[in-house]
């Protein structure tokens, strides 16, 4: 279904030479995803797992169910290209004006196109059973978020922005190749089956042995090394947060959530296939690197005033406790692992698509700040410093309530769903003696509230910054915090749609909590068992 609506698409963009049937592609694209999702939850497998195309890929309910989250993540994502942002309602009137109209998200024909590219290679390798197709999935994957980076081509910063992460990604490539190419000429073998055999079966006791085992782990190390460039982990995170600033709010929706997705159920497999052998000495270096990405993502976060930025500190710092949860490797720690995963995508995607809508719905306002009016692409990225949402409470309460709930839920306030997922992985730490690892997420969690708690304070506690009227009768907030106009600006329908479930899937997670956790567990029952 995917490579169909790949060809599809592709023939539609040949024959056409129209800029503003982009938001029809969009859209096409969704219907396709929508139909992969179908196809998804109906091919609920009962066997345990099916190898196809002679053992490259693996097919089982665990992938099927992370193929589904990729496709309904990659859906919301395409929704904020599908539909306009914003809207201002004209009383008295039949017209509806749109907001960012002309804006160069909704005129790119090739973004669906690409983005159908980027969920084949997640796709793909979520299902790997092989280095050789871990590596052409993770390449597939990778090409389309270099091009997806620089897709507004006449953007300086975009380009420098894509320019970075190619560099660097294709230096992480060639990390991943290098343990790959190192495990094979130790063992013969790029099978994910054969290190389990390799590494929990074989008898160390027997001479002769055609593998060196210390040679496996160098291999599996400089391999990980690979995956943690990807996912910008501690101290490998140094290109994400001029990436995150430099690209376009739209596209850095999408690369700072499905790349690391489907790296982390890669790298799950790895762990799974070596935790009970001699070969799992290599997970160290997660343990590591989490107590680093909790470090840096939470010290560093406290120097940044541009938003982007300090989303991707706040990303590395999650991803210290989703390691730390992924390191340890036993049932209770990787259902925390999938939990933690799930619920971080989802609270990073809806306060992406809250900052987007924020910066559309102030798309025809003018603010009289010497600053704000010299910052670059203000068309692709309104929203670049945290100053921006200063009074934003008192101009839109309801959308600043649902970014506050969101952020609550990243410090993890209770009883909001991101303090569950915290509790569950310092639980399994403890009970794992990482008493020490512990200490260090409690407190980098703490102090990582401060950032956070700036956003608040600059959307609640602060009057609107001097706002001038850009055009006649257009509702806005003076000094004075008086109204103007006739007209109204507002979200549309499905942001709006998207946003409120979001935000009420956090906000009540205490109510709804047993299907997902359920869920959870039984996944990684199902995992451990097999």
């Amino acid at each position: 279904m995917l490579i169909t609506s790949i060809i599809f698409i592709l023939l539609s963009n040949a024959v056409n030479s129209r800029r503003d049937i982009a938001i029809l592609f969009n859209r096409i694209a969704i219907v396709s995803l929508l139909y992969c999702t179908y196809l998804s939850y109906i091919s609920n497998l009962n066997a345990n797992d099916i190898g196809i195309h002679g053992g490259l890929l693996l097919y089982n309910n665990i992938n099927i169910i992370f193929h589904t989250f990729i496709y309904i993540v990659v859906i919301l994502v395409l929704s904020l290209t599908g539909f306009y942002s914003g809207k201002i309602n004209i009383k008295n009137s039949l017209v509806t004006t749109y907001l960012g109209r002309k804006s160069e998200q909704y005129l790119i024909a090739e973004y669906p196109l690409i983005i159908l590219f980027v969920v084949t290679g997640a796709v793909l390798l979520v299902s790997t059973n092989d280095f050789v197709s871990i590596f052409l999935a993770i390449e597939l994957q990778s090409y389309g978020l270099y091009i997806l980076s620089t897709i507004h081509r006449n953007s300086e910063l975009s380009t420098t922005g894509g320019l970075i992460y190619f560099l660097l990604g294709g230096l992480s490539s060639c990390f991943i190749l290098l343990g790959t190419a190192l495990f094979y000429s130790n063992t013969g073998s790029t099978s994910l089956d054969n290190i389990y055999i390799i590494t929990n079966i074989t008898d160390l006791t027997l001479n002769n042995l055609w593998y060196k085992p210390d040679y496996i782990n160098i291999s599996f190390i400089i391999l990980v090394i690979g995956f943690l460039f990807k996912v910008s982990a501690a101290p490998f995170h140094f290109w994400s947060p001029d990436v995150y600033d430099a690209i376009p709010t739209v596209v850095t929706t999408f690369v700072a959530i499905i790349a690391k997705i489907s790296i982390f159920i890669l790298l799950l497999q790895l762990v799974y296939y070596t935790k009970n052998g001699f070969s799992n000495n290599w997970t160290y270096v997660l343990l590591l690197t989490s107590l680093f990405s909790l470090i840096v993502g939470t010290v560093v976060g406290l120097t940044q005033f541009r938003i982007k930025r300090l989303f991707a500190y706040s990303t590395i710092s999650h991803v210290g406790f989703i390691l730390l949860g992924l390191a340890i490797s036993n049932v209770e720690s990787t259902q925390a692992f999938i939990f933690y995963l799930v619920q971080y995508t989802i609270s990073n995607l809806n306060a992406f698509i809250i900052l987007i809508s924020i910066g559309y719905t102030l798309y025809y306002f003018t603010i009289e700040n010497k600053e704000h009016q010299k910052l670059l692409e203000r068309n692709n990225s309104p929203i670049q410093l945290v100053d921006q949402l200063k009074g934003y409470f008192y101009i839109n309460p309801m959308l600043s309530i649902s970014l506050s709930i969101t952020i609550f839920s990243f410090v993890g306030i209770p009883p909001l769903v991101g303090f569950f997922a915290k509790q569950m992985v310092l639980s399994a730490a403890l009970d794992n003696g990482l008493i020490f690892l512990s200490l260090v997420a409690i407190l980098t969690s703490v102090i990582g509230g401060v950032y956070y708690l700036t956003i608040i304070k600059e959307m609640f506690f602060s009057l609107p910054s001097t706002i001038k009227i850009k055009e006649d009768n257009f509702v806005i907030l003076d000094k004075n915090q008086n109204k103007y106009g006739i007209q109204e600006v507002t979200l549309t329908s499905p942001i709006s749609f998207i946003i409120s479930n979001i935000t009420l899937v956090i906000l009540l997670f205490l109510f709804i909590n047993k299907e997902w956790l359920s869920m959870g567990a039984i996944m990684a029952q199902n995992l451990f068992n097999n």
